[in-house]
């Protein structure tokens, strides 16, 4: 088999936290996994490299501001404040906001991110980061064990650089927050292979094929319990290259969530670990650039066995390696057997029972076959430093000291001005708490009664039972359906705005000083204005009422320097 170039990301701090000991996740079997791979001499044929952590600034490429913010500063101890009694944010049991959560975040996603920067730089073949294809990870919220949507954040960098990406999902838990934030574009291509029917999250229907420009480019593969390596052969390699032929990507990110393996704690399928790295060799014969991803497993010496194999999968080496595992420092964890191999078990295949892999097989063909040609992107070089540093302006801080006012100020747009940058690479938490100043805004009666409406249903993947995500009226804080008139804007009156991103809602205030200032600028016949920050911040800086075009302010497409 032909060699390619191999990055390995790995940063040795991963496995040091603990989402709880109950907890099925375990970021420790990405310490596993290292020890295999250097007990197997994997790593001097790999380019070995610690990710930078991802800061602040680079989570709101996709997820909001305020959602971010709340991840820097949440702890076991202050959990049930910030998350209004369990209402916000960490919805449910399955996300617990364990010490150095953000942390891990910013390993999660700095690894991915990298490893896409370096894939598109040209400088590597197949770029590699177990800790990972987070996938059930929202905009504006955590959601089955993941907080950071780290694929997500991995796709936006590579789309900077190529006009399409391929995602593919063999976990066997619906790529929902993939397929969510990359709905409405042609540029993404989603498929996602995964168990259907009552389990988490409840999403990934044949019939869930994208919207607008992005109808189509959303493709799922509903599946049945115990489904083997040659029913999954038999639908996964005509797909994909039913894809690859149709959409031609540029790019591909395979998620390898090990969940799918046969006996997993929470899985319900029967892959062998060969039938999953089946998948890994399949896409790396394509010749395309691969960014390979980890994900669901909580079998954990199944999941470190599977990851080992599919890197030497990756490296063109999985039949030189001996299966008879080499000693190591959890050597006693593989016992009896001690072996490299996730075996199958005798579940029945319940989707050759009624024949139904058949019928979803020749569906998603049908519906490929319907797409347009792959479609033209017009690209541009797009910057890597931010404004600032290309005018020169730098941070605040180097052109001279602030005083008190200009901290008070600086404070309400600490993620929009050039603060930004500073705040984000700062290891201290700033006092400023947005939903703390609009809680006292509302004690002051400055805002409108907290309504909490029926929101939108998720399920547990720790129990599989569903909630309510509280939808919380105008005037409230919480989470808000895109286009259901309850959004913060839609009693600001900004004429031309539509799903826009949501912004602190909390009216500027200066201190005493500048209260007698406006008093006496009144009094000398100046014209003085109080304006609402969220208003000021969605209208970029400047009053509404003056030009209504200048009110759009698309950030999803929106690239950090």
């Amino acid at each position: 088999m032909s060699k390619r170039r191999v990055t390995y990301y790995y940063d040795p701090d991963v496995g040091a936290y603990t989402y709880g000991l109950s907890h099925p996740m375990k970021p420790q079997r990405m310490r596993i996994t290292h020890e295999l791979l250097t007990a197997y001499d994997m790593l001097p044929k790999m380019h070995v490299l610690r990710a930078k952590r991802a800061s602040a600034e680079t989570m709101t490429r996709f997820h909001t501001d305020e959602y971010v913010h709340f991840l820097s500063r949440v702890t076991p101890e202050n959990a049930q404040q910030l998350t209004y009694q369990g209402t916000r944010f960490l919805v449910g049991e399955d996300n617990p906001a364990f010490d150095g959560v953000f942390e891990f975040c910013s390993i999660s996603a700095g690894g991915s991110v990298a490893a896409a920067r370096r894939l598109m730089d040209g400088q590597t073949d197949i770029a590699i980061n177990w800790a990972g294809g987070l996938h059930h990870a929202k905009k504006r919220e955590a959601s089955g064990f993941c907080y950071i949507n780290d694929i997500v954040l991995a796709i936006l960098e590579m789309l900077r650089t190529v006009p399409r990406v391929l995602y593919i999902d063999i976990d066997c838990h619906h790529g929902d927050g993939v397929e969510e934030a990359f709905y409405t574009t042609n540029r993404v291509m989603t498929c996602s292979f995964h168990k259907f029917g009552e389990y988490f999250p409840g999403t990934g229907t044949l019939e869930d094929r994208g919207r607008g420009k992005g109808r189509g480019y959303a493709l799922n593969v509903p599946l049945k319990d115990g489904i083997t390596d040659e029913s999954y052969k038999s639908v996964f390699q005509p797909v994909i290259d039913k894809i690859i032929e149709v959409f031609q990507p540029s790019a591909i990110v395979l998620q390898c969530g090990a969940d799918s393996l046969s006996g997993d704690k929470l899985g319900c399928l029967n892959l062998t670990m060969q039938g999953h790295a089946s998948c890994v060799q399949y896409v790396r014969k394509k010749n395309i650039p691969l960014l390979l991803l980890g994900g669901g497993g909580y079998t954990v010496k199944n999941v470190a066995r599977t990851w080992t194999y599919e890197t030497a999968c990756a490296l063109g080496i999985e039949n030189e390696i001996d299966l008879n595992l080499p000693w190591n420092e959890y050597f006693e964890w593989f016992g009896p057997r001690y072996r490299l191999e996730v075996p199958e078990s005798n579940m029945d295949d319940m989707n050759l029972k009624d024949g139904s892999l058949d019928r979803i097989r020749e569906t998603a063909l049908k519906y490929l076959s319907e797409l347009r040609p792959a479609p033209s992107v017009g690209l541009q070089d797009v910057p890597r430093e931010s404004v600032g540093e290309h005018l020169g302006i730098g941070d605040a801080y180097e052109q001279g000291p602030l005083d008190d006012l200009d901290e008070q100020l600086a404070q309400h747009a600490k993620f929009v001005y050039n603060l930004q940058e500073r705040a984000a690479h700062s290891d201290s938490d700033s006092d400023y708490d947005s939903d703390t100043s609009l809680a006292r805004a509302r004690a002051r009666g400055g805002a409108g009664p907290r309504s909490v409406r029926s929101g939108k249903k998720r399920m547990s993947l720790l129990t599989g039972e569903y909630y309510d995500v509280p939808r919380l009226e105008e005037g409230g804080n919480g989470y808000y359906d895109l286009g259901c008139g309850h959004e913060p804007w839609a009693a600001a009156d900004l004429p031309g705005l539509g799903a826009k991103r949501r912004f602190f809602k909390s009216p500027e205030r200066g201190d005493s000083k500048l209260d007698r200032i406006m008093v006496e600028r009144e009094r000398a016949g100046v014209r003085n204005g109080r304006a609402n920050l969220s208003v000021l911040m969605a209208a970029g800086g400047q009053d509404h009422a003056s030009d209504p075009e200048e009110l759009e302010m698309d950030v999803d497409t929106e690239e950090d320097g």
